[in-house]
């Protein structure tokens, strides 16, 4: 059965990276476009030479960028597969589509949202390559950090609902998930390298083109893998 749930995830991560990789080419590619003819436009001012394209935007914008979202949206979904399996039977009666929804939302807040609020997107002409390792460092720290807080307030929730009830159990274990999330995102190290005369507008579009597609790509795991998973169940439950 795990096998099975693995592979369905990578499969489904496979198509929610297919429309990634398309809303990626209508609503992001055109800010990366714009962000480096600003880029060269500054260094055009400064009398320097723009740096040699060591991959041409066009393998960049193609191949290149649907090859990375199809891979990473594949493993991601399965790990979906894994995590869904696990998390069978421990959150009481749960229907396939319900436990996947679930599953989706919690990784999406995880995952995607809070860490991109301390780290937000940036075009990739943006910031100085001498310190991608610490933004990279960085960020990587903070989606372990929001996924710890997630684990540990599931199942304290398990505890806080049985002693106060479904409502404010559940109330008490968000609250607890988002003070963590800000407590650790006050040590970590505070980065932001854009340059004062970088358009603020084209800024705000890429970061909220880089949110649209997570949550397009969560979406579609939780939907997918839900509705795919309880309609082999049906298929396989006795006709009474």
């Amino acid at each position: 059965m795990t096998r099975t749930l693995l592979v369905r995830g990578m499969l489904v991560g496979l198509v929610a990276g297919l429309f990634v990789f398309a809303f990626a080419r209508w609503t992001g590619e055109p800010q990366v476009d714009r962000a480096i003819a600003f880029e060269t436009s500054m260094d055009h001012a400064k009398g320097e030479s723009p740096e040699p394209e060591m991959v041409s935007r066009r393998i960049q914008r193609g191949i290149g960028l649907l090859t990375g979202s199809v891979v990473y949206s594949s493993a991601l979904g399965g790990i979906f597969g894994l995590v869904f399996a696990f998390s069978q039977g421990r959150f009481g009666f749960c229907s396939p589509r319900a436990l996947a929804l679930r599953i989706a939302g919690l990784g999406f807040v995880s995952v995607a949202l809070i860490p991109s609020l301390k780290y937000p997107a940036s075009p990739p002409s943006v910031g100085s390559p001498e310190t991608i390792g610490i933004r990279t460092a960085a960020y990587f720290l903070a989606i372990a950090l929001s996924l710890a807080a997630m684990i540990f307030s599931l199942q304290l929730a398990r505890r806080l609902t049985r002693r106060f009830g479904v409502w404010n159990g559940s109330l008490l274990a968000v609250f607890l998930f988002f003070l963590l999330t800000i407590v650790f995102s006050r040590f970590l190290p505070a980065i932001d390298e854009v340059p004062p005369t970088f358009p603020a507008s084209l800024l705000w579009k890429f970061r909220i083109a880089s949110w649209e597609m997570q949550l397009l790509l969560w979406s579609t795991l939780g939907v997918l893998f839900g509705w795919l998973t309880e309609r082999d169940r049906n298929a396989h439950s006795p006709v009474r």
